[in-house]
């Protein structure tokens, strides 16, 4: 995990601290790439047309905002579709939400709870038998997985930087395996001890949802969170690479060796090993409905949806609750998740009282970087400010 893609208060801070942002030295846009406001009855519309009216530059090739709430919405999209063409970027596109994929997955997790299925208390070990080593003596609650303090490492991936990533973006890694070769480390830490944002907590509950359902993940998120937050549009894509349906091709910056940059298409990759942690596809107008509908109790009831608003006890630094983050931006709390693949950065949340809701997503020409997008960031401050 990156710092970028796994931090959202990190990335609310530098939003809300950047100055006004200059767009960078970049290919000329086509005409047609400038900002598309589609409704503006926001207090805010003036700076979030600002903060698109950037892209394309060196950090995006394009930007899809929804602004939502009783503080009024605001809905635009700059950039272009892809560089061969420069076409406008579609405000209706599917992307790779990338690690907002866990709020669904711990949503899924926290129906199943309110139907008696599962008992956040309950062992992992009890749930998944055969699974865990004997190292992994001490129990590890569903809970300690959904706020990331279980201490299970990191699993395996197809690389270890980019050119070997992207030499196997058509592979297929798939989620067991990626459970096995983390179990095979032993712990990271003792279960409670530490908050440790990582994928294969939510690769754990992937496996946690088939086999107390006896279905696939992804018939149970859709099931239980998509279908009734009518997110009609949302899919699992499991080993397909490509994207299915209208959307924005995603970049990666590369270095040549002559020390130039060139913009590689990252669009068409694999992510099964993301699964439950990550691979989920989405648009903009679906996040928005996933939040609202989340913060609205119609997707989880209470008590459990309580989860989603509560950090792990006797860790005053922890930020993470179940599948959620935090943040306080001025007077109030943001809570939201971020997340990205390669070529796409997402970000979405809002206040509990649904005053605000933000749903952003961005081609980023360096999505897995650890620092942090001028695009994505002046979004976010422009949003909430």
């Amino acid at each position: 995990m990156t710092a970028r893609t796994t931090a959202l208060a990190a990335s609310l801070v530098l939003a809300l601290a950047a100055g006004p942002l200059a767009a960078p030295a970049f290919a000329a846009p086509h005409p047609s790439g400038h900002s598309h406001t589609h409704t503006e009855v926001s207090p805010n519309a003036d700076a979030l047309r600002a903060a698109v009216a950037v892209v394309p530059n060196e950090y995006a090739t394009s930007a899809l905002v929804r602004v939502g709430g009783t503080d009024g919405t605001w809905r635009g999209s700059a950039g272009v579709r892809d560089l061969a063409s420069g076409r406008p970027a579609d405000p209706d596109a599917l992307f790779r939400a990338g690690s907002v994929t866990k709020v669904v997955t711990a949503a899924t997790v926290l129906r199943l709870a309110a139907e008696g299925d599962v008992d956040l208390d309950a062992p992992i070990q009890r749930y998944l038998p055969g699974v865990f080593t004997p190292a992994f003596d001490r129990p590890i609650s569903v809970r300690q997985l959904l706020n990331h303090t279980s201490g299970i490492p990191a699993g395996s991936e197809l690389g270890a930087d980019f050119s070997e990533l992207y030499a196997h973006r058509f592979d297929t890694l798939t989620p067991r395996q990626v459970v096995a070769s983390a179990v095979a480390k032993g712990p990271e830490f003792g279960p409670g001890e530490r908050q440790h944002y990582l994928n294969i907590n939510y690769t754990v509950l992937g496996l946690l949802i088939e086999k107390v359902t006896g279905r696939s993940y992804a018939a149970e998120a859709t099931r239980l969170v998509l279908r009734p937050a009518g997110m009609r549009h949302t899919y699992f894509p499991g080993t397909d690479p490509c994207v299915r349906g209208p959307h924005n091709r995603g970049y990666q910056a590369v270095e040549r060796p002559d020390g130039t940059t060139e913009l590689v298409d990252v669009t068409d990759w694999n992510q099964a090993d993301r699964w439950a942690a990550g691979d989920m596809i989405s648009t903009t107008a679906d996040l928005e409905r996933l939040i609202t509908s989340l913060f609205r109790g119609r997707i989880v009831p209470q008590p459990q949806l309580e989860e989603m608003f509560t950090t792990p006890p006797g860790l005053p630094d922890a930020t993470r609750s179940a599948g959620l983050e935090y943040k306080k931006v001025g007077n109030r709390i943001f809570w939201g998740k971020s997340g990205s693949r390669y070529g796409y950065s997402t970000l979405v949340g809002g206040a509990r009282d649904l005053s605000v809701t933000l749903v952003t997503s961005i081609t980023s020409t360096d999505a897995k970087s650890a620092e942090a997008n001028p695009v994505l960031d002046g979004i976010a401050a422009a949003a909430l400010s």
